[in-house]
């Protein structure tokens, strides 16, 4: 084997060569990205960039002269069109085509728009990468007034960004609570007031919605309800509604696929040569994609793992974060149960609560964390371990729950 092949230029590709040249392999390594940017880091575009705090070259995963020394020849901005999985050949959009011995899709996700026509309009606009940020960096320079169409992570996090710059934020969901397939209804009341005592304006739930940008004065003007008399304008708006998994070559090249391309726990495909990681590739012990950066990067490097026949399995708990005004929120495990499952909350006085997640043998499947790194840690230890917890121990807060350590 001398011809590795990634397509996606993101957090799963980088580590995905890297653990590759870690691990001895000395063959060719192309990765192709359908962006002018490759190998940053994502979370920082809905925060510190959004504040001013970060730039390109702060975002990048690896510095430059480590890149270099992986020896991959980036393909940048090019798109594949086909996989012939028979003659092992990637096709692309300038013609070019190029051999593989292992292939891995790393295409990771885009911003959903749920309504086409919204973007035609240049004040309607999304956040999932670099380009993205420099041009809403642009129009915050000129901005007073911003709407927010989403309250998922995304949303929260734009809004929270523009609340700190002192722009006046508005924040739509349809739902009648934020977050609400991936937290339990106390979570969301946590956001809410949090974002609320911040001064941000939460609008919640709706039927319907309707976003025009106006002719004259390139305002956008948002209508909820089918209600005339409830219209507010925006110097522009944000849609945080969510992600689309980009599996589409995938499935042309008939590979299995589901909501995301579906992978066992070697991240291989239905196809033994071809694998997949990061935001589109599904969990194999959830069922569904996790899209963060911890899974992403860990993927990768299963992923390459496993094209060099080392047979070490993905099994990682999923773990995120949001870093909202001065709140940094973690979350581990999988919210799929959790109305099944008892909470138990740890109060704070300085509003860092945390809410633990018991199943009926008291073993934590779900945890939530605000401020507090150790606890998460902890967690996933107990977690691993299957480490049976006491519900009033957990709700203590004058109990130091670093004295429970697994055996």
């Amino acid at each position: 084997m001398n011809k590795i092949v990634i397509i996606g230029a993101g957090q799963a590709a980088i580590w995905t060569a890297k653990t590759l040249r870690s691990e001895g392999y000395e063959g060719s390594i192309t990765i192709i990205g359908d962006e002018d940017y490759a190998f940053y880091e994502r979370p920082p575009l809905s925060k510190q960039v959004l504040l001013g705090n970060a730039t390109y070259e702060s975002l990048k995963i690896f510095k430059d002269e480590v890149v270099d020394e992986l020896d991959i020849e980036l393909l940048a901005p090019v798109k594949v069109t086909q996989i012939d999985r028979q003659s092992k050949n990637i096709f692309t959009n300038n013609d070019q085509y190029i051999a593989y011995d292992k292939l891995l899709i790393a295409t990771g996700s885009k911003a959903k728009i749920p309504v086409k026509e919204w973007a035609l309009h240049s004040n309607i606009v999304s956040l999932r990468n670099i380009e993205d940020s420099l041009l809403i960096a642009e129009k915050l320079k000129h901005a007073k007034k911003v709407g927010v169409v989403g309250g998922g992570w995304i949303g929260l996090e734009v809004a929270a960004s523009l609340s700190e710059r002192d722009i006046d934020v508005t924040v739509y969901e349809m739902n009648d609570r934020l977050c609400t397939r991936s937290v339990s209804k106390e979570v969301s009341e946590y956001l809410l007031n949090l974002h609320q005592a911040h001064g941000t304006k939460i609008r919640l739930p709706f039927d319907q919605i309707d976003l025009n940008q106006s002719d004259e004065t390139q305002s956008v003007h948002i209508k909820i309800n089918n209600d005339d008399n409830d219209v507010d304008t925006y110097d522009f708006v944000l849609l945080g509604t969510g992600a689309h998994i980009n599996k589409e070559i995938a499935e042309i090249s008939g590979l299995e696929t589901r909501d995301g391309i579906i992978v066992d726990e070697y991240c291989q495909t239905s196809d033994p040569d071809v694998y997949a990681a990061g935001d589109v590739a599904i969990h194999p012990g959830l069922g569904f994609c996790i899209q963060s950066w911890s899974n992403a990067q860990n993927q990768g490097i299963i992923a390459a793992k496993s094209m060099l026949s080392l047979g070490v399995p993905y099994n990682d708990i999923p773990w995120l974060w949001s870093d909202q005004y001065d709140k940094n929120i973690q979350i581990l495990g999988s919210s799929v149960g959790i109305e099944n499952y008892q909470l138990v909350i740890r109060k704070d006085p300085e509003n860092n609560d945390c809410f633990f997640y018991l199943d009926d043998e008291q073993k934590l499947r779900y945890l939530v964390a605000v401020n507090n790194n150790k606890i998460v840690k902890m967690a996933k230890r107990w977690m691993k371990a299957a480490l049976p917890l006491d519900p009033n121990v957990l709700k203590d807060n004058s109990f130091n729950l670093m004295k429970i350590k697994p055996k």
